[in-house]
């Protein structure tokens, strides 16, 4: 496909997505299986510019002189100038020909060009209006980062093997990586990313792909050998896994969801990691009742701090599902509590910016534990980090 071809498609997506026809990943597969003449180079560039232009949605729209209903063309414009392209450029991609997007109208190129910095905060910064009383103590350089691609994070597993080592292996298949930031478990990935999950570290489990900050929250848990640890929110069990690790092969590690089918994939997982879980669906943790020495909570939230890998979210995120999670939050964090043993630690974590979701749901928790008291001090990571945008505090049950 030429670059106007692939331009053109990823109009194509961004008006079928916009269109509310589903999420934006489901779009982009779906369009793959319809286009199959389109390979995986060409699949590989469209899906950069359709996550481009999601991720500034808004401040690309009025780069283009377009408003809230702003079309696919006028977005990918408004994201094709943000990247640099100048006039003459982007005229040479928008001319007509081939299979690439109709020639610009004199009106549409008059429109072009609208500075970015005139635009207000919610437009140059890309988030709906009404977040804006949550997000007015965030950083604009934190939103801004959330603008630009995420880089790519390794986990070594020290159940398999230490970092100096997976460099190399992972090297034998041509991926390169260097020590990362937040965690010494951490690898960023320099070259070669799109191979990692066919490479031979990644089949053997010496290392899974995760952020930075998620690593950091769970060296935060501090999960020891012998212990008894409960994953409470395990989903496809990425820190599950990461528990495991620290605890050495020793102790009993269970991972609980309350969507059964999220755990579908951590015995494989696991397997591969040389780690032993026991895996819980819902309402199957009684059993675990006041004996834990760990329960690990990384809740369901708004996905805030992970927007520049997620920017679907972002837009899809209403003030009415906000609400909703804050009390699916403290529900979960109260259900959780019950398997701690005496002097057991409690793990709440999130990857979210909004304070709603953080330092208040811990506030509320003990608001309404009187035999919880607060533990360490919070962990409060950005992108500015380098890593996913995670909060992370810690409950420690009193002893009778």
């Amino acid at each position: 496909m030429t670059p106007a071809a692939r331009i053109q498609a990823a109009i194509d997506i961004v008006d079928r997505w916009r269109s509310g026809a589903d999420l934006l990943e489901r779009v982009l597969a779906s369009w793959g299986r319809e286009n199959r003449y389109a390979g995986s180079g060409d699949r590989r560039a469209i899906a950069d510019l359709v996550y481009d232009a999601a991720r500034r949605l808004r401040s690309a729209a009025w780069v283009a002189g377009a408003g809230e209903d702003a079309t696919g063309r006028e977005i990918l414009l408004g994201s094709l100038m943000l990247d640099g392209l100048d006039r003459t450029a982007i005229a040479a991609c928008f001319a007509g020909e081939g299979y690439g997007p109709p020639a610009l109208a004199e009106a549409e190129a008059a429109r072009l060009g609208q500075p970015p910095e005139a635009a207000p905060r919610p437009v140059r910064l890309d988030f709906p209006d009404w977040l804006s009383a949550h997000l007015e103590q965030i950083p604009d350089p934190v939103l801004s980062a959330m603008r630009e691609r995420a880089p790519l994070f390794l986990r070594v597993n020290l159940l398999k093997t230490d970092p100096a080592s997976a460099v190399v292996a992972l090297a034998e298949d041509g991926i390169t990586g260097e020590p990362g930031p937040l965690s010494p478990t951490c690898l960023r990935v320099t070259g070669g990313g799109r191979h990692v999950t066919r490479s031979r570290a990644f089949a053997e489990g010496l290392v899974e792909v995760q952020d930075a900050a998620s690593q950091a929250v769970a060296d935060y848990a501090r999960a020891a050998p012998g212990e008894t640890v409960l994953d409470y929110c395990a989903g496809a069990g990425g820190k599950t896994l990461a528990l495991a690790a620290h605890m050495q092969g020793r102790g009993q590690l269970h991972a609980h969801d309350i969507g059964s089918g999220r755990l579908e994939k951590l015995p494989e997982r696991a397997r591969r990691a040389g780690a032993e879980v026991a895996l819980h669906g819902p309402g199957e943790t009684q059993g675990l009742a006041a004996s834990c020495d760990l329960v690990f909570v990384d809740a369901p939230c708004s996905g805030s701090g992970t927007w520049r890998r997620n920017p679907d979210s972002k837009w899809r995120l209403t003030p009415e599902m906000l609400s909703a999670q804050l009390d699916r939050q403290d529900a979960i964090l109260a259900r959780a509590a019950e398997a701690l043993r005496p002097g057991g630690r409690l793990i709440y974590a999130t990857c979210s910016l909004l304070e709603a979701e953080n330092d208040d749901r811990a506030k509320a928790f003990l608001s309404g534990h009187p035999d919880f008291r607060a533990g360490r001090s919070a962990v409060r990571l950005t992108n500015l980090d380098a890593g996913d945008g995670f909060f992370a505090c810690e409950f420690v049950r009193r002893s009778r």
